[in-house]
């Protein structure tokens, strides 16, 4: 049995991705500006990226806030260690408007300012802590706080695209993008 360490998997771009992720990689490259790494990575897939790369869009077009997507998003970072997705989120999440004291209470699982918020963070939290099993209170906590039931399923639908990407990042060694790298992250918990 050979016990080495893998090595990152390949970051494929235009001229080396598979034909039918293609499409994909333009897209997010119009949306970005570059290829992300983990569209790099994803594109040995090409069901895997257009996959993840649906599911962020109709994310997107949730009723939940630009601020509330990235709360979504860094909350599954935070729990899944994504040591990848985390810098790129603290970057959109300064983009969409929020405080830098929640950005960096969700960098490091801290609670937010805002009661509304926090509930929204605790219901995330709680879904990916529990696989979906959370406490009956949890929702009612989430509901009482101004959520609905439909946002209640569109947090479920923006943990799935970050297991898609935090789980792509974690078996694949996925290297931070240099545009990122300001914002590297190490979970607290793990730190030393």
């Amino acid at each position: 049995m050979n016990d080495a360490i893998p090595t990152p998997f390949p970051l494929l771009d235009e001229a080396t991705a598979p034909e039918k992720s293609l499409p994909y990689l333009a897209q997010a490259k119009a949306a970005f500006g570059l290829i992300p790494n983990v569209e790099k990575v994803m594109s040995q897939a090409p069901s895997l990226l257009a996959a993840y790369m649906t599911a962020w869009d109709e994310f997107n077009e949730s009723s939940l806030s630009d601020v509330e997507r990235q709360i979504v998003y860094q909350t599954a970072n935070f729990e899944n260690n994504c040591q990848y997705c985390m810098p790129w989120h603290t970057i959109l999440s300064e983009m969409a408007g929020m405080a830098a004291a929640d950005v960096e209470a969700l960098r490091q699982g801290a609670a937010l300012s805002n009661p509304r918020a926090e509930a929204l963070r605790v219901f995330a939290r709680d879904l990916v802590r529990t696989n979906g099993s959370i406490a009956p209170h949890t929702l009612k906590a989430f509901l009482t706080s101004g959520y609905t039931e439909q946002q209640a399923l569109e947090v479920i639908l923006g943990l799935s695209v970050k297991t898609m990407s935090n789980f792509t990042n974690a078996i694949a060694q996925t290297p931070l993008d240099k545009e990122a790298i300001h914002k590297e992250w190490a979970k607290p918990s793990l730190r030393g």
